[in-house]
């Protein structure tokens, strides 16, 4: 499983990013993709149009599948789990997160991948965070865990401690 970090430019400034670790611990399998608005990435929409990406983000629409505290999918719509090569990650605040998905329809139409995490974030660093949100690295972590990596998603875990405790 590879992951894509769809990156607001603002994002990447930030101190408080948390997608800088998951490309740290995961190194080739994790790469940065910069969201424009008016130019999206003609390599992220062939992967879309090829049907190998699924997006990991809170919508009130209904999901396709979700993934549990424990690391089950449960595929909602479908009889088993689409394969996907990407899982693709808004890596932003909550607020611009939302933006960027209402302002790029390629989003909208891919397979939706929903979190049902058994906790609360651990991650305290920034404010306004959406109820029951995870932070880019937890969610990889989750979904790592989900693929039976668990060393992977455990080291991707202590790497976030430390970054929180700097």
């Amino acid at each position: 499983m590879q992951f894509i970090l769809l990156t607001h430019p603002r994002e990447r400034l930030r101190a408080t990013n948390t997608g800088q670790l998951v490309l740290q611990e995961l190194g080739e399998r994790a790469q940065v993709i910069e969201w424009h608005r008016k130019q999206p990435d003609a390599a992220l929409l062939a992967a879309i149009e090829a049907a190998r990406v699924g997006l990991v983000f809170p919508t009130d629409e209904p999901l396709n599948m979700t993934v549990d505290s424990a690391g089950d999918l449960q595929a909602s719509t479908q009889e088993c789990a689409p394969p996907f090569d990407y899982l693709l990650l808004i890596d932003a605040t909550w607020q611009e997160a939302r933006k960027m998905y209402n302002q790029s329809p390629y989003l909208k139409s891919l397979v939706k991948v929903g979190l049902q995490p058994a906790h609360a974030s651990i991650y305290p660093l920034r404010r306004n965070q959406l109820e029951g949100g995870l932070c880019t690295a937890e969610c990889v972590a989750l979904l790592l865990k989900k693929a039976g990596e668990l060393e992977l998603a455990q080291q991707l875990i202590e790497s976030l401690m430390v970054f929180i405790r700097r």
